[in-house]
């Protein structure tokens, strides 16, 4: 059987960090341990050796979430997934510099952490594998009638018919379909050239719809199954011209 991964939580507030280690032993994984200061987090790390890091920015002690990932890494290709409420473009490009495999922004979903831990893990065995990723490394193959996602060794169907729309999230976009949500590692650009453009339409930077679901328009948004999803004003037009052609 194999072993589950092992996780560290570097977290500066003790209870959010225990609900976190609560919600990843619920899901299989294994807490190495919570740790509050940077300093603490890198003598963890050479002690217990674990398989992914979960990152705070805010520490306390001397040094930040990025600068402890920075020294984490001169010791050991760790995995880094920071979990923040300082997600501006500062902290964002500051984080950057140490390669992390995700970054969530806090409040986050239970979904949203296991599917990033997912990924990560993903991308671990495809490198100790030797295994060259799809594309961006979870590209999803895309048919006339369904889209293919990859998830760890299989490669999940989803139906065109059946998806609501995507969601951007940062470098990260989300496939919002029926009975299902998938989380892929490309930006909602990349996933908007490859969509059969008969199907989709961009309504709003961070969301492509599928036209087929549209169950009202509004002023400044659309609703698709009871979410109201953000209309640009410049998209309109297109997008009622589209409707009446679908």
């Amino acid at each position: 059987m194999k072993s589950p991964a092992k996780i560290l939580i570097v977290e500066d507030e003790m209870i959010i960090g225990a609900n976190i280690s609560l919600q990843l032993s619920k899901l299989g994984y294994d807490v190495t341990g919570i740790v509050s200061r940077g300093e603490e987090a890198i003598t963890h790390l050479k002690q217990n050796r674990p398989d992914i890091v979960l990152m705070d920015i805010q520490l306390k002690g001397n040094m930040d979430g990025i600068e402890t990932a920075s020294k984490m890494q001169t010791e050991i290709d760790i995995p880094i997934i920071y979990l923040t409420a300082n997600a501006d473009d500062e902290h964002f490009e500051r984080a950057k510099s140490t390669h992390p495999y995700a970054f969530i922004s806090k409040p986050f979903k239970k979904l949203d952490l296991q599917h990033a831990i997912e990924l990560t893990l993903e991308r671990l065995n495809n490198k100790n594998n030797n295994v060259k990723p799809l594309a961006t490394g979870n590209s999803p193959f895309i048919l006339s009638d369904s889209i293919f996602i990859r998830r760890n060794e299989r490669m999940i169907k989803i139906l065109i018919k059946d998806i609501y729309y995507f969601e951007a999230d940062r470098n990260y976009c989300k496939i919002y379909a029926k009975k299902k949500e998938c989380l892929l590692v490309m930006t909602l650009k990349e996933i908007n050239d490859k969509l059969p453009p008969e199907h989709f339409l961009r309504i709003h930077r961070s969301f492509i719809i599928n036209l087929s679901h549209v169950d009202e328009v509004a002023g400044t948004h659309v609703v698709i199954g009871k979410k109201a999803i953000p209309l640009s004003k410049t998209m309109r037009s297109e997008l009622m011209n589209r409707l009446q052609t679908f």
